[in-house]
């Protein structure tokens, strides 16, 4: 298991995994001003009030939660949001609302979850061609509706 440093100003519980098999940590919203709420189709960044050390090779994706998804129409904007291995501030959330009323964030609140990825940085190299496959330049849809 990989060890991940946090500074947690929040006072908010440390972000954890709920279930033995869960794939991400909730995330709380840090709101010391007091409650923020989001008109429809309007989107703002939310404070979560934590700082990671997260190790080379990793990142740390910000993915929405499903049920604020579904209930509300609330989700991560910028989905999976990135935050970066050499990434030393604060985290914050950029959510937006996609439902028809306006929702209200709580500070404390579970906002997002946090999934942390390992990744390689690569080597890109020109080429004049690719080699061929059965796809080929099929994209979008290409492969047929079942």
């Amino acid at each position: 298991m990989t060890e991940i440093r946090i500074i947690n100003e929040s006072g908010n519980e440390l972000p954890a995994y709920a279930t033995p098999g869960a794939a991400g940590m909730d995330l709380r919203a840090w709101l010391p001003e007091g409650p923020v709420t989001l008109a429809p189709l309007e989107r703002k960044l939310i404070a979560t009030g934590i700082r990671l050390e997260i190790p080379a090779g990793f990142e740390c994706q910000i993915r929405p939660r499903s049920g604020l998804a579904l209930k509300h129409g609330v989700t991560v904007l910028n989905t999976p949001g990135t935050i970066d291995s050499d990434y030393r501030g604060y985290v914050g959330v950029i959510l937006v609302n996609l439902g028809s009323e306006p929702f209200r964030v709580e500070s404390g609140e579970r906002i997002c979850q946090m999934v942390f990825v390992r990744v390689e940085q690569v080597f890109l190299r020109s080429a004049d061609t690719l080699s061929d496959t059965e796809r080929g330049e099929g994209g979008f849809g290409h492969s047929g509706t079942r």
